[in-house]
């Protein structure tokens, strides 16, 4: 018996949309990671782009357990010397809620070209109101 291997014109990718509201951020992100990749659907296959599109909204109303609003701190390094830049996370849900949760699902994504085009699946808005109505997203609730 052979194992199943699915063909990228067999997927079929659907559209959700999650609310952040009071939700906590890594295990929302997690949830959203699972469905990125499509380990939900019956023909996932490691090596292929098999998940569905999830659209994030109320990303400003995230929460952190802890102290992690001061103690969790993101750095990014632009290439030149002295250019390392740390954001505290509560500094960062102020000023740039979507860049926080994209940065837990990516860490949570295989880290290759794959990883990346799951990211672009992801569309993370501030408010309560996002421009995908055409596509018709289903309520998801994690």
């Amino acid at each position: 018996m052979k194992t199943y291997q699915a063909k990228q014109e067999e997927v079929t990718r659907d559209w959700y949309v999650v609310d952040a509201s009071d939700r906590i951020l890594g295990r929302l992100a997690s949830g959203i990671a699972y469905r990125l990749r499509g380990k939900h659907k019956a023909i996932y296959t490691p090596h292929m782009d098999a998940g569905d599109f999830v659209i994030v909204v109320n990303a400003e109303k995230i929460g952190l357990t802890g102290k992690k609003l001061t103690d969790k701190i993101y750095y990014r390094y632009s290439g030149y010397p002295g250019g390392l830049r740390a954001t505290a996370a509560g500094k960062m849900l102020q000023e740039k809620p979507e860049e926080l949760l994209r940065a837990a699902v990516k860490g949570m994504l295989p880290k290759n070209t794959l990883g990346r085009a799951m990211l672009k699946k992801l569309k993370i808005y501030a408010g309560g109101d996002h421009p995908h109505e055409a596509q018709c997203p289903r309520i998801l609730a994690l």
